[in-house]
């Protein structure tokens, strides 16, 4: 059967497009794969505490390049596409190669930036029997702490905590990988346009999975929407805002006695998040990026916002059942959540 996108294509793309990493030699590239195997270890106690979730012992930590990274998201891409196109047949497999190419370019283009720019992965579509790898992309960790200048072990430790509560989120909640494949697919399955058509325009701003998807209502996504997606899409961006609140909060609150430098470094990562240079700016509006990074805000206040009132145990119960998730209103309005449950 062919694809909707040349996946080989793409991976060929990015890997060729992928920014080259620092200088490093050869013992001090090993130095930084040690360090952060052994960091990603180190994390998984403290997020434990901070979170009140179980979510058992922890396979170590995949120290990637930025290739490897590309590789591992066209793969997830590929298996969650598959999985739709198992209940979307129409068209053949002549509708299914058209653009392939174009899409495969597209993909490909995307991911070569964003591994310049994403320190790391908990990798959630995998194909069957394959296990879930929690990945840091060592190169970036290692130009973006460089670029900052924070103390290189705090900030390894810090990325390391982050990545860790998203292997947490998915491995406790034993439904949510589920619940957001399926929130693709309805996704789609609501489209008034024709299937293959709506993914292959989705593809153009979901190069990293469904955690690129655009909030502004000049984005590719939005502006292809039906009534029925805006639905879906709203539910889409609010667990994404979550997931990814939740985890910029439990980074930080583990607090200087485990990253003693930990106000620092999110003092100067959010300035550079919030000050991109004229064109970063424009290739974030262009993949979505910028609202990404508005789900790290407006997910991390609905948190902070949430423990406030009822504590950790009281905020875990957002994880009981799909129903406790926010909406994307109450993302923005925490008191609303805090009415409804």
């Amino acid at each position: 059967m062919n694809d909707v996108v040349d996946w080989n294509l793409a991976t060929r793309v990015g890997s060729r497009w992928a920014p080259d990493g620092p200088n490093l030699s050869l013992d001090e590239a090993k130095g930084v794969v040690s360090e952060l195997r052994a960091l990603a270890r180190e994390a998984v106690a403290p997020v434990a505490e901070v979170t009140g979730l179980s979510a058992g012992d922890a396979a170590p930590a995949h120290v990637v390049d930025r290739n490897a990274w590309i590789a591992s998201n066209v793969r997830a891409m590929r298996v969650s596409t598959q999985i739709l196109l198992e209940e979307h047949t129409e068209g053949g497999a002549l509708l299914r190669n058209l653009g392939a190419q174009t899409s495969a370019l597209q993909v490909g283009g995307a991911l070569a930036w964003l591994s310049g720019k994403v320190l790391g992965q908990y990798e959630v579509f995998t194909d069957p029997g394959e296990e879930r790898r929690l990945l840091l992309v060592a190169p970036t960790i290692v130009a973006v702490q460089r670029q900052l200048d924070v103390p290189q072990r705090d900030f390894q430790l810090w990325v390391c905590l982050h990545e860790e509560t998203h292997r947490v989120q998915f491995t406790a909640v034993n439904w949510l990988a589920g619940y957001l494949t399926d929130q693709v697919g309805e996704f789609l399955d609501v489209s008034d346009m024709d299937f293959i058509e709506s993914l292959r325009r989705v593809f153009a701003v979901l190069s990293t999975g469904v955690a690129a998807i655009r909030g502004k209502p000049a984005s590719l996504v939005e502006a292809i929407q039906s009534p029925e997606q805006k639905v879906v899409f709203d539910r889409l961006t609010a667990l994404m805002s979550l997931l990814e609140g939740h985890a910029d909060v439990v980074m930080d609150e583990v607090g200087p006695q485990v990253v003693p430098s930990v106000g620092l470094i999110r003092e100067r990562f959010t300035a550079r998040r919030a000050s991109p240079k004229a064109g970063e700016a424009f290739m974030r509006r262009a993949i979505g990026m910028d609202a990404k990074l508005r789900q790290y805000s407006e997910g991390a206040a609905f948190v902070r916002a949430i423990i406030d009132a009822r504590g950790m145990t009281g905020f875990n119960a957002i994880w009981a059942s799909p129903k406790m998730l926010p909406t994307r209103a109450e993302i923005t309005e925490p008191s609303r959540w805090l009415a409804r449950t």
